[in-house]
């Protein structure tokens, strides 16, 4: 599968990641905007995103309410990269 960083060591997650998305024939411009949308919620979290809980994805979505952050980006970092189901994440 195609990388969008060829040239660059990165985790496994990560790479499952753009893989996945490389499969649903996802543009370069959305898996950047994804990848960047789970690091935003990793930095939140402070741990791997693929250990999130159902909660942790709810007090995300609270803090990005709180900092006035538009629903539709909020739509994106949370229901758009599986977060609404951490389930989904570690398969």
């Amino acid at each position: 599968m195609t990388t969008i960083l060829p040239n660059t060591s990165i985790s496994p997650l990560r790479q499952k990641l753009v893989d996945d998305m490389t499969m649903r024939h996802f543009s370069v411009a959305t898996q950047r905007n994804y990848i960047r949308d789970v690091g935003c919620f990793a930095s939140f979290l402070r741990r791997p995103p693929d250990t999130a809980t159902t909660e942790d994805v709810r007090q995300f979505q609270l803090a990005q309410s709180q900092a006035g952050v538009p629903v539709p980006i909020m739509n994106s970092d949370a229901g758009g990269n599986g977060f609404d189901s951490p389930d989904r994440m570690s398969t």
